[in-house]
């Protein structure tokens, strides 16, 4: 019954998840915000916004190869 009453305390949007994500992709993360963070987020929406972020970061690179090797 204790991990039902956790889940449902969870309520961050994947909107805010995907802005922690992304701060936490730069490495530019608050001790504080990371504890409020870690208590609030939904564990599926970080995986989802880590592979999102992931595949983006991903396709920004093959860009930025594909146009330097192109000049």
């Amino acid at each position: 019954m204790n991990d039902l009453k956790q889940a449902t305390q969870r309520k961050v949007s994947f909107l805010a998840t995907m802005k922690a994500v992304f701060w936490s992709f730069l490495g530019i993360r608050k001790k504080n915000d990371y504890e409020q963070d870690a208590a609030h987020l939904n564990p599926v929406h970080v995986i989802i916004a880590g592979i999102i972020g992931a595949l983006i970061f991903i396709f920004v690179l093959v860009l930025v190869v594909k146009s330097v090797v192109a000049k």
